[in-house]
């Protein structure tokens, strides 16, 4: 698995993530694999995926075709943006979308992190979208991340060092992450206010 993080903090928002692939007991460092970074860039927004490694050729596959309108601006245009892809994802990618037999919709087998300047978002298996206000973490590594992550929100000023404690935390604990991270971080959009 992985540990990837997403902080916001000061007008800025930052991605980051360990690069250890694994494949059952088998590690595969960054010193054995060109493509280790886990963050896909696509214009000014940075997705970082877990769960099977096959994901992220697919994504990297379909973020450069113009099949979809790829939105990440708010909760709702994240979750039509994974709801337009899950049909693709099928058609074109032979995703096996069944998981649980008690699930009340097809499984994208995708959890994600998205950072852009819109905010922080999260992508979960059934195109569940959550908006973060401060931080969050998926993967092998996440519950040590988060721990870190809040802890260090209130002693440090950027967005990019809660993310790296974060991924720290994780990389330290959890034998299905390892160093070194990768992180990118963007400004926020500043919203213009409305008067009447």
């Amino acid at each position: 698995m992985s540990t990837i993080v997403v902080a916001k903090k000061a007008g800025q928002v930052c991605i980051a993530a360990d690069s250890l692939t694994s494949f059952g007991d088998l590690r595969m460092g960054a010193d054995y694999e060109v493509g280790h970074d886990k963050i896909l860039v696509h214009g000014d927004s940075y997705l970082g995926i877990v769960g099977s490694a096959a994901h992220q050729l697919v994504m990297e596959s379909i973020l450069k075709q113009d099949e979809i309108r790829v939105d990440f601006a708010s909760r709702l245009a994240v979750f039509e943006t994974f709801r337009s892809l899950h049909p693709i994802l099928k058609d074109k990618y032979f995703l096996n979308a069944k998981d649980e037999e008690d699930d009340p919709y097809e499984s994208t087998q995708i959890d994600a992190l998205i950072a852009c300047p819109h905010g922080i978002f999260g992508v979960h298996s059934l195109r569940e979208v959550c908006e973060y206000k401060k931080f969050w973490a998926i993967g092998a590594g996440a519950d040590y991340a988060l721990g870190a992550m809040y802890t260090a929100y209130d002693v440090f000023d950027s967005a990019e060092d809660i993310a790296r404690a974060g991924v720290m935390a994780g990389v330290e604990f959890n034998n299905a992450s390892a160093m070194p991270m990768s992180s990118y971080t963007v400004d926020l959009v500043k919203l213009k206010s409305v008067s009447g």
